[in-house]
């Protein structure tokens, strides 16, 4: 769970209405007549790279806004870390254009 609820705090009508926001957005989709749902292709790929993001572009630029030191990065870098960069540095320049970041 990403939200700060404990557990007794999320109650079968967080669930449903979770689910319910879910489906709407062809996340998941029910099987069948029954209660279980199953997730959809498309929709692991949207979460999949909504957390890409966020935990490897999104995270490190708001660290960098707050002051905090960043990490001296991969000593071998492989392609797919060049990519990552490249995303927090557009990232970046998004931001600025914004005036989102110090």
């Amino acid at each position: 769970m990403l939200s700060n609820q404990s557990e007794a705090e999320y109650g079968p009508r967080r669930a449903a209405y979770d689910l319910k926001k879910l489906r709407g957005k062809k996340v998941v989709r029910r099987i069948g007549q029954t209660r279980r749902y199953e997730s959809l292709p498309q929709g692991l790929r949207a979460m999949t790279a909504l957390m890409v993001l966020r935990n490897k572009a999104i995270k490190p630029l708001l660290a960098g806004a707050q002051g905090l030191q960043r990490s001296r990065g991969a000593q071998n870098p492989s392609a797919i870390d060049t990519h990552y960069d490249a995303i927090r540095t557009a990232m970046r320049g998004v931001f600025q254009e914004l005036g989102l970041a110090a």
